[in-house]
């Protein structure tokens, strides 16, 4: 009996340790993005100095590629043996690979070269980090025994940069297109032309490397900062047809395609600029200094279709990608409307009005380059009018164009700016760097489900894929490009790549902190908001309480209710949520166990009015990309951002007439009620005019004068008893001709109701 307790014992020791070492194992398998398949094994495979590569030409770029990175990383150099060995398996898609490591050897399946490059970038995530920059110093390298079955979930995995209102190094763009091969994204989106500036040679038109290349001066601070200033300075730039050459190669050499957006027949200032006879009046314009949207696009004319078919064939011999961006968004319609050349088009051709003509403009296009053998790809604008043939669309305005163009049968690519957008900011921390507005957090990002509802499965698989956006107005440096650009990248690769059912955002959190290393390593500038403190107001039982939070669950926070700095240790440890009956503001931090600051300081100050925690309700739903906290969010004593209209405490409505009631509970003397607008009117968001104030026993109507502040504050000042409160907030209307957005419905942006 004793003999066996201690074979039992033995036993489940035996089972613990291998349990320890499987999770040990788990634990170092953290790959971006998640593969579709992956098994750990036991044992580990040694890299060291008599480790060999074998592969034939099917698999050049891929195991040249990790003969590098192993070489140039450390101090190994790979022998002529098959440890490591590429297999062609034609039973795998283009893309996907097996990936099986062994005590013994390493194997990769793939049918294609591309898809033996993707299970190389997994290997590649399986090594230390100090690879990335040569600095890794030991002989030998453990790599876990794991066999890793995977494919993409999308053909379409891209992400954009915008080389037009601010221009990066030939180095960037290539380090640039290493982030996607890593990540396995396979498309670049290279944003080469824009009122701005023009960014790339076309040798038969000179002036758009000598004049539409640069411009005079640029914005100072942001667009909706009144009056606009200006820095003085000349400011441009061009690639040369070289140095596009050898940034098209060295992306083929990475299995990443460069899809190039030359823009038409809007966002055409710097063209015309250079030569005016492109436009309908003829009048010299210079190169934009601004930013937003600009009157002066192509007419519609005989040699500026000459012009466009000139330029685009310069610009396909230089790129061999299926698809040519041609732009199609925000093109005002203003001069085409006071223009006699193109209502004399309209009448000829039989168009319906100037959305059509667009159409016509687009067609011509898309013929062009459908005869030298390419297709088109254009923002969701090109559907208005009618939709040009064989174009693919790619749905920024929200996911309604793709729905469309999916229902018609084309091609879309996803990039709404709900969740595509990595322009705008990250996190609610007031010391973000400058942004062009909105809010879109990672965890927004990774939720992101390219497939609309809406589409039935067969209308589905016209859905190529998705990319995220980067859009540079505010973006001067290739540094501030890395920081909105990382995580936010990380979660793009996984919602193109990777299963829904394979995602897991805890999981995926603690493979970014462990993917932080690696980006170290690569000096990449990546933004770090995974340590930040998250707060909301819960209102139970008629008790108020402030919640704290962060995304990593593995370290302390320290807090305060006396608006000081906690330190830790010497402040309360949060535990539960903070009783709140009185106003007060709460500061917190995220420490680890040594004590080490991780997070920036979150303050949160609560104004305990006598609307806060009430029953409050709207006669329309938030808009789905703007809705803060939704309606308690406007009675929670929290206001919202002075400078940003995204976050949780600003609700957005697009074109909704909107009705707030709050029912106070009880009868209760009211001497003030307060609220402000967002009026950032170079984002299409305009304050209302009018709201109309309903009391039990009496109305009170407010008027609002034009402002061209930022924030419009707004206060009514009565003396009444009364339970409930309605506001009903008529929309501004249709933006004016003239503005950004024009002819759109403008968007109402609104914070906290104030009860006093």
């Amino acid at each position: 009996m004793h003999y066996k307790k201690i074979l039992l014992a033995l036993v489940f020791m035996s089972f613990l340790f291998n349990c320890k070492e499987v999770d040990k194992l788990t634990k170092e398998v953290l790959i971006i993005p998640q593969p579709l398949e992956q098994t750990i094994n036991k044992g580990e495979f040694i890299l060291n100095a008599s480790t060999g590569i074998d592969y034939d030409e099917n698999f050049k770029i891929s195991a040249e590629f990790l003969k590098s990175y192993i070489e140039e990383g450390s101090k190994l150099k790979l022998q002529e043996n098959n440890t490591i060995s590429f297999i062609k398996d034609d039973g795998l898609t283009d893309e996907g690979y097996t990936l099986e490591i062994s005590p013994n050897n390493i194997k990769i399946k793939a049918k294609t070269d591309q898809g033996a490059f993707y299970a190389v970038q997994s290997l590649r995530q399986l090594l230390p980090p100090e690879f990335e920059n040569g600095t890794f110093e030991e002989n030998e390298i453990a790599i876990p025994s794991v066999t890793i079955k995977d494919k993409p979930q999308f053909s379409y995995r891209g992400m954009h940069l915008d080389v037009g209102r601010h221009m990066f190094s030939v180095d960037f763009i290539k380090k640039y297109i290493d982030a996607l091969a890593m990540l396995k994204m396979n498309t670049f989106h290279w944003h080469l032309t824009e009122d701005q500036g023009w960014r790339i040679e076309i040798k038969k038109y000179p002036k758009l490397q000598e004049v539409a290349a640069y411009r005079n001066e640029t914005l100072i601070g942001h667009y909706n900062d009144q009056p606009h200033q200006f820095d003085d300075n000349q400011y441009g730039g061009y690639y040369t047809q070289e140095e596009v050459k050898a940034i098209v190669a060295y992306a083929q050499s990475r299995f990443v395609t460069v899809i190039p957006e030359i823009e038409l027949p809007g966002h055409s200032q710097a063209a015309i600029a250079a030569y005016p006879e492109l436009g309908c009046t003829g009048v010299q314009v210079e190169v934009a200094t601004k930013w937003g949207v600009f009157e002066d696009i192509y007419c519609p004319k005989e040699e500026t279709f000459a012009f466009l078919e000139d330029v685009l064939d310069e610009v396909l011999a230089l790129f061999p990608s299926e698809y040519i961006h041609i732009g199609g968004d925000e093109a005002p319609k203003i001069r085409w409307n006071n223009c006699e050349h193109c209502q004399a088009l309209i009448k000829k051709e039989g168009l319906k009005g100037e959305h059509e003509l667009q159409s016509y403009f687009i067609s011509k296009i898309e013929k062009h380059l459908n005869s030298k053998g390419r297709q088109i790809i254009g923002w969701d604008e090109i559907l208005e009018g009618g939709l040009a043939p064989n174009a693919t669309v790619m749905s920024w305005r929200g996911i309604n164009g793709a729905i469309e163009a999916a229902k018609q049968h084309h091609n879309v690519v996803m990039t709404p700016t709900s969740h595509c957008y990595f322009d705008y900011y990250q996190s609610e921390n007031e010391n973000e760097p400058i942004a062009i507005g909105g809010f879109l957090p990672l965890e927004k990002v990774y939720s992101f489900n390219p497939i609309p509802e809406e589409l039935t499965q067969e209308e589905a698989k016209y859905v190529l894929g998705a990319q995220g956006n980067i859009w540079t107005e505010y973006m001067k440096t290739s540094e501030h490009v890395e920081y909105m650009a990382f995580p936010r990248i990380l979660a793009m690769s996984e919602v193109v790549w990777s299963k829904p059912e394979n995602k897991s955002y805890p999981d995926f959190v603690k493979r970014v902190e462990d993917f932080h290393k690696r980006l170290d390593a690569l000096n990449i500038n990546y933004a770090n908001h995974l340590y930040e403190i998250e707060g909301k107001l819960v209102s139970n039982d008629k008790r108020l309480s402030f919640e704290l939070s962060n995304t990593s669950n593995n370290n302390h926070i320290a807090y305060s209710i006396d608006g000081k700095e906690p330190v830790y240790l010497l402040y309360p440890e949060y535990e539960k949520p903070i009783t709140v009956d009185k106003s007060m503001t709460i500061k917190a931090a995220t420490f680890n166990s040594n004590g080490k600051q991780l997070s920036s300081i979150f303050s949160q100050s609560i104004n305990l009015h006598k609307a806060v925690g009430k029953t409050i309700t709207i006669n329309k739903e938030p808009h789905k990309s703007y809705p803060g906290s939704g309606a308690n969010g406007l009675v929670n004593g929290i206001l919202g951002s002075d400078s940003r209209y995204g976050g949780k405490e600003w609700l957005g409505f697009w074109g909704d007439d909107i009705e707030i009631t709050i029912d106070l509970g009880v009868e209760t003397e009211i001497n003030s009620i307060k609220t402000r607008f967002h009026n950032g009117n170079g984002q299409w968001i305009y304050a209302p005019t009018e709201i109309e104030f309903e009391f039990e026993n009496e109305t009170k109507h407010l008027k609002i004068p034009e402002s061209k502040d930022n924030l419009v504050n707004i206060a009514l000042y009565v003396k009444v008893k009364t339970r409930i409160i309605t506001l009903k907030i008529a929309n501004y209307g249709t933006i004016p001709e003239g503005k950004q957005g024009d002819g759109n419905k403008a968007w109402t942006f609104i914070d906290e109701i104030i009860i006093n």
